[in-house]
């Protein structure tokens, strides 16, 4: 994953703000805080636990994701930068081990005093949030606020949602579901609300999870029909809608992909920054990941800002689909990938920030 890089390696190359390592002893757990960026303000971004194969892939993981955090504020114009944190687990941990891991986590949140802010992501869940939220107050996303929603996945789904009637409209000129299929690659947080959105709006859904019950379950409510994961780049679909871990465009898959877009929430899509023209050469439209996913964040760090109208939320994260309506129209003007333009969107927000700032 990280190229067999050693960790001075990999932190000599690294074009962010700063790195935290810290070696956990009673769970022999690796925990990397990546720093990317903090012009628009203090980095904030998920926690992500996972087993890898060397500690360096977690690090490196750590940065890919906090780059990505930085261009998804951006995209949103947001104040806030872009930080991920790892905790490379050796293994599964038993409840108890879990819980303190957190809870130190927690404290070394505090220790950065600020400096980053984190929240739900693979691998965590919203309980794991309150545990490092019951040491550090430096937790978004668990608000505590009476009425206000709790979790963010049907926001992100949403907006995945009206990327896809974004990308249709650009592609076709209607963003109508009716006689589309989508292929959902993962249907838990965000894969299952999206599904059950297409479905309602008259799209046909495949569903394809890890947990095969799950997609099962989702097949049978929606009226769906379920895909293996080893079918999924050679099966025909409209949108493929990817929507679990990352890097699932590669060069080994994107010459067997049979669809015409590809709109989903997974963080770090592209395996690299050149399998967007990859894409582009093949006639897929692809709708940048940190612009596409970002509704989860949006809605819940307008809470946090002390947004309580849920019709208002739901306002700000259809704004994605106008978002990509403007992106894609400057790719096509300068006959380029989205994914160019997307990146411009980003360093005008920057540049202009450092400017004002």
């Amino acid at each position: 994953m990280a190229d067999e890089k050693s960790f001075l390696e990999l932190i000599e190359a690294w074009d962010g703000v700063g790195v935290v390592v810290r070696y956990d002893e009673p769970t022999g757990t690796w925990i990397f805080i990546a720093l990317h960026d903090d012009t628009l303000g203090p980095p904030v971004g998920g926690c992500r636990m996972k087993k890898y194969a060397r500690p360096e892939d977690g690090l490196h993981d750590a940065m890919r994701l906090a780059r990505g955090m930085t261009h998804k504020w951006a995209a949103l114009d947001l104040p806030c930068g872009g930080g991920k944190s790892v905790l490379a687990i050796p293994g599964p941990l038993s409840d108890g081990d879990r819980r303190g891991l957190l809870r130190r986590f927690g404290e070394l949140l505090n220790v950065l005093d600020g400096a980053y802010g984190t929240g739900e992501d693979l691998g965590t869940t919203p309980e794991d949030m309150r545990v490092v939220a019951s040491v550090s107050e430096h937790v978004v996303g668990i608000h505590g606020i009476h009425g206000a929603p709790s979790d963010p996945g049907p926001f992100t789904a949403q907006g995945v949602f009206v990327g896809i009637r974004s990308a249709l409209r650009h592609r076709h000129g209607s963003d109508a579901l009716s006689d589309r299929t989508v292929l959902v690659q993962g249907v838990g947080d965000v894969g299952g609300p999206l599904a059950r959105m297409i479905s309602k709006a008259g799209g046909s859904v495949l569903v394809c999870d890890l947990d095969q019950e799950l997609a099962f379950a989702i097949s049978v409510e929606i009226g769906g029909k379920v895909v293996t994961q080893d079918d999924v780049y050679r099966t025909a679909c409209d949108v493929y809608a990817p929507c679990a871990v990352g890097a699932t465009l590669n060069p080994d898959t994107i010459p067997r992909l049979r669809c015409d877009m590809v709109v989903g929430s997974a963080n770090n899509q592209l395996e690299s920054d050149a399998d967007a023209d990859a894409l582009a050469e093949r006639g897929i439209l692809y709708a940048p990941d940190y612009v596409v996913n970002g509704g989860g964040a949006l809605a819940f760090t307008l809470i946090h800002q002390g947004e309580r109208n849920v019709a208002e939320l739901d306002r700000r994260v259809r704004g994605i689909g106008d978002a990509l309506d403007e992106i894609f129209a400057e790719a096509d003007a300068a006959g380029e990938s989205p994914l160019k333009a997307a990146e411009r969107r980003v360093h005008r927000v920057l540049q202009n920030a450092k400017k004002t700032g």
